[in-house]
């Protein structure tokens, strides 16, 4: 079976999700099955049936989310020594070179990535052109805009 990296930040906001979604969201509905029961005829009860939808999104979520973290490979980026090699979890501060300016971004698993907070999944197109490679080197990386040119300023293994 394959492993999916994550970091344990990720790892630790499904968690959190998954508690959430058992512990308030699931006996919510179920109350709510409940109290549109007590309305009499089912066929015609869209409380009925909204309730149940939202049901069955919540329990397929909870089953997404639980085997997620069962194919989950944590990596503790902070717990490997730096030796300014990018890897998956690192923050790396970058300078392109066209549009002169400074970018920072954290390399997560596919689930994390959220470009508005900085995290570029591993399997963008930018990390891929970072991984392996060392901090002080220029990289031209070939991005759906077009080619861009980094110098990796700083590599951190927070």
């Amino acid at each position: 079976m394959n492993r999916f990296p994550m970091t344990v930040q990720g790892a630790e906001k499904l968690r959190e999700e998954l508690d959430r979604l058992k512990k308030v969201e699931r006996p919510r509905i179920v109350a709510a099955i409940a109290e549109a029961r007590e309305h009499g005829d089912l066929k015609e009860n869209a409380e009925y049936h909204a309730a149940r939808e939202e049901q069955g999104f919540v329990e397929g979520r909870i089953m997404e989310i639980e085997g997620k973290l069962g194919n989950a490979q944590i990596i503790d980026i902070s717990k490997i020594d730096n030796n300014g090699k990018v890897i998956f979890g690192v923050t790396v501060d970058l300078y392109d070179v066209d549009k002169d300016e400074e970018k920072t971004f954290q390399i997560v698993g596919d689930d994390e990535a959220d470009i508005k907070q900085g995290k570029l999944s591993v399997n963008s197109p930018i990390a891929r052109g970072l991984i392996g490679k060392f901090e002080g080197d220029e990289v031209s990386v070939d991005t759906p805009g077009g080619t861009v040119v980094y110098e990796i300023v700083k590599v951190k293994y927070l």
